[in-house]
């Protein structure tokens, strides 16, 4: 089967040329590579108060990252939607779509900050388990503060989503920018001037919150972009539309949170090994995340192009797109990883951390860098176009069962059987990469996932 038609595309009048595709794809990666940079120079910083501190942060953003995973997953839906309206010329009803969305994001982010509150202790201890005291002291407050961001976090995600959705992505990216450096700032003065250790780096990640989605909502007011959203209090749901909107939103988090969930069971395996394994751990999770930058960054601006593809009924042009920047992932991916894993023993170095947890990162990173460029573009980069046609329901399934079948129950089994340190974490990642590589792409090439889109449904 030929994978897209060349025939049937008039690439005089394609929707995006190479000029619109790097504009919108180059400032999406900038803002996700310095969110990973700022992100290894927050827990760089963090480590320099000791192993309690970055074991603590580290296990409290193991479940940060859960909320992240499921609120990015609802801007997803919002930004397959609109992109999708947007591409049918219903500039309208990509409006309303936008303002549904902030009323769901902002009712569902307040309500779980609410219940984190109330639950705080025993969330933690249940996740957990009976970690030394001193790194359970240091998670109790590191969680207080930042679960106060959540709302804040969800409400930027949406916005930014918005903006990404009508072509602009620089904006969100100096915004992004500005945050980062606010965060970075803030932790400098907070732990080292006021030497508030974790409280200081929460503090920093509240404010830096704040500040971008006040700044991202101040200009959503403003009548120069495609997507306009004001009068926050005239809002009133409407639930056809938000099933529709959940109809995309609820899958992906699902799908997302599943990932999440299956990393703080992995998490609460490695909790065991020791102060250093968790160190090594939190470590070599900052440095993939930033190998795998350029690849999100891509899958990310995929969504918005498919996305209007699919809503210009242009199908054909819809799977160009996606075999074109799948390859561009790809030799992103195979230089980035390179890249992250010359500056291993260096960031180890700088960040301070004892040789037995240094040298556990170095080898982990090593195997990352063999598999990552083979497997992981076929995992995702795939997956993000087919999602933005609306097949997100075959996407979660598929991700669901071999994150537990993989991730989980292979980690668990390599470390209760055979006594594997934490690289039995990723050895059941690299199954995982590789065996939804070979799922997305046989789905692609089917064409079953071109009956999915959303706004015809």
């Amino acid at each position: 089967m030929k994978l897209y038609d060349k025939e049937r595309i008039d690439f005089k009048h394609i929707l995006f040329d190479n000029k619109a595709l790097f504009l919108l794809l180059f400032p999406i990666i900038v803002e996700q590579l310095l969110n990973s940079f700022m992100g290894m120079v927050d827990t760089m910083m963090v480590s320099t108060v000791g192993s309690e501190a970055i074991s603590a942060v580290s296990l409290v953003d193991s479940f940060n990252n859960l909320v992240i995973q499921i609120f990015s997953a609802m801007a997803s839906g919002a930004a397959i939607i609109c992109s999708q309206y947007i591409g049918g010329g219903n500039e309208k009803e990509s409006n309303r779509a936008a303002k549904q969305v902030v009323f769901t994001v902002a009712a569902i982010s307040l309500g779980l900050t609410l219940i984190c509150l109330i639950g705080r202790e025993g969330l933690l201890r249940l996740i957990f388990g009976e970690v030394e005291a001193q790194v359970m002291d240091n998670c109790l407050v590191y969680f207080l503060i930042t679960v106060l961001s959540f709302p804040f976090l969800a409400l930027f995600s949406a916005g930014a989503a918005f903006f990404r959705a009508g072509g602009n992505s620089k904006f969100p990216m100096k915004v992004s920018i500005i945050s980062n450096m606010i965060n970075i700032v803030g932790n400098a003065v907070f732990i080292y001037g006021f030497h508030w250790s974790v409280a200081g780096a929460a503090l920093s990640t509240l404010i830096s919150r704040v500040f971008c989605t006040i700044v991202i909502f101040y200009y959503l007011r403003k009548p120069k972009q495609i997507i306009v959203v004001r009068d926050y209090l005239k809002i009133r749901p409407d639930m056809p539309l938000i099933a529709k909107i959940m109809a995309i939103g609820v899958p992906s988090g699902i799908e997302n949170g599943m990932f999440q969930f299956g990393k703080l069971a992995i998490q609460s395996t490695v909790s065991t090994m020791g102060t250093q394994a968790i160190a090594a751990q939190a470590m070599t999770n900052i440095l993939e995340n930033v190998n795998g930058i350029f690849g999100i960054g891509v899958g990310i601006g995929l969504m918005t192009v498919v996305g209007q593809c699919i809503g210009a009924g242009r199908t054909e042009e819809a799977k160009y797109y996606i075999v074109k920047l799948t390859k561009v992932a790809w030799v992103g991916i195979l230089f980035s990883c390179l890249l992250v894993f010359g500056i291993t023993k260096p960031v180890t170095w700088l960040a301070g951390m004892e040789a037995g947890a240094a040298q556990m990162c170095f080898e982990m990173v090593l195997a990352i860098t063999i598999v990552k460029p083979i497997a992981w573009v076929g995992s995702f980069v795939i997956s993000y176009g087919l999602r933005a046609a609306g097949d997100v329901r075959f996407s979660m399934i598929v991700s669901t069962i071999t994150m537990w079948c993989c991730r989980v129950a292979l980690c668990i089994f390599l470390v209760k059987v055979f006594h594997f340190g934490p690289m039995a974490v990723w050895i059941g990642m690299f199954a995982d990469w590789c065996i939804r590589a070979v799922i997305f792409s046989t789905r692609f090439l089917s064409g079953k996932w071109l009956k999915a889109s959303t706004i015809k449904n």
